[in-house]
This record gives structure tokens, sequence and C-alpha cells, in this order.
């Protein structure tokens, strides 16, 4: 879960200190650091605690820590005379001090998405968002087991706004509409592929809540 403060946004999946929506510059040890003095909020973390964190087994002076100390503020903009984040709690060690709050998760709309498939030989092929190998090795999403197809042959790539179509240099070449594509070429709903000898056409939805419609368009191929 991210963690706000201030102006600064705390990843522990990540490992990043955002500030003012930027990665702050911030050794690793000055993370794990934070992380450490986080989880232990209100309270105060000793020197001699923070040592064994940090460098389990190895000998190091409190000049160590207070260097790693200085780093952290300055990647949170904090001030060691008027301290928003980090305090020194003098002769003990050191604790976090701002007010936290969760992030509210972020929801990426599902209306309005495209949703893509194939039909195809009786079939019918969901294609996921990024990439979609159509090709000769069986990894591909569409694998056409025929010599005249190529390994990858080529790609679908389905995004938020719709799907395109693009060779990757295959042998034989791939038409879209009976015309041989030669840049990426954009799909529209009902386009027919032809890849060697398999012919397969895209059916393109647009989701609107839970349903799906199918996107109608009079485009001429």
């Amino acid at each position: 879960m991210r963690l706000v403060f201030g102006d600064c946004v705390f990843d522990p999946g990540t490992r990043e200190v955002l500030r003012g929506g930027r990665a702050a510059a911030l050794p690793q040890k000055a993370f794990s650091l934070l992380e450490l003095l986080i989880a232990r909020r209100p309270n105060a973390v000793s020197k001699e605690e923070i040592h064994e964190h940090l460098w389990p087994g190895t000998y190091v002076s409190d000049a160590s820590v207070a260097n790693l100390v200085a780093d952290l503020r300055g990647a949170l903009g904090d001030d060691a005379r008027k301290p928003r984040a980090i305090r020194t709690v003098h002769r003990f060690g050191y604790a976090f001090r701002a007010e936290v709050k969760e992030e509210e998760a972020r929801r990426t709309p599902t209306s309005g998405r495209v949703s893509c498939r194939i039909l195809w030989d009786g079939r019918e092929i969901h294609l996921r968002d990024g990439e979609n190998v159509i090709g000769r090795e069986p990894e591909a999403v569409v694998w056409i087991d025929d010599a005249s197809v190529s390994r990858r042959h080529a790609r679908i790539v389905v995004g938020a706004d719709g799907a395109a179509l693009e060779d990757l240099g295959s042998k034989n070449g791939t038409k879209l509409q009976g015309q041989k594509i030669r840049e990426v070429s954009p799909l529209k709903d009902r386009d027919v592929i032809q890849i060697g000898p398999a012919s397969m056409v895209l059916r393109v939805y647009r989701a609107a809540g839970t349903t799906e419609t199918a996107i109608e368009d009079d485009r001429v191929g």
C-alpha cells in the first residue's frame, strides 16, 4: 500500500519515494531506513537497532547513520532544525513524525475500453491488451501451423482506444482487406486479416459497465 505524507509518496512495492510526483534520488539504504522508521512510527528507533537492521554483523560509526539521515531528509525536503518527517531523538536515535495516510486505490475505468477477438476456423480467440503475436511459433496467441507462415508473422496490438495490425517482416506478407500492409495499420470491427492460408475476422467490442457492445464502423477498408 502506498503511503502519502506531505508532498511525498512512499511506495514499498516499487521501493521508491515520490516527491511532487517525481522519483526522489534516494540510496537503497536510506529507503530501508525510511521503511523502518515508518513501520515503527510514532515510536523512536535506536541507533543500535538501525545499525543492526542496515549493517547486520558489521561495525559502522554513528556518522554513517547521520549521513544516511541527511540523505533521507534531503530527498524528502525535510529540515533537521524544523523537522516535519524525521525527528532526531538526542542520544538515542530517530523517529518518523509526519502524518501518514493510505493512498486511495487508483481505478482504471472499464467503460469505453476496447475488447478484441479473432474469429477463425470455427474458433473465437480473445486478444489480450498489448501485443498478440500471430504465427507458427507455439507460443503465438493465434497459432497457425503452416509452412508458409513465419514463426512470428504479424502482431495485433490492442490498446484502450482500439487495435492495430503490423507485419513482423514475414516472408509472405500480411493482408488486410485483401491488400498487403506496408506499415502499422489501424483495425476496425469485421476487418478481414489474411496470413498464409488463414483468413480471420476481427471483432471489436466496447465495454460499457459489465456488458460489451460490438462497434459498428462504416469506414471503408
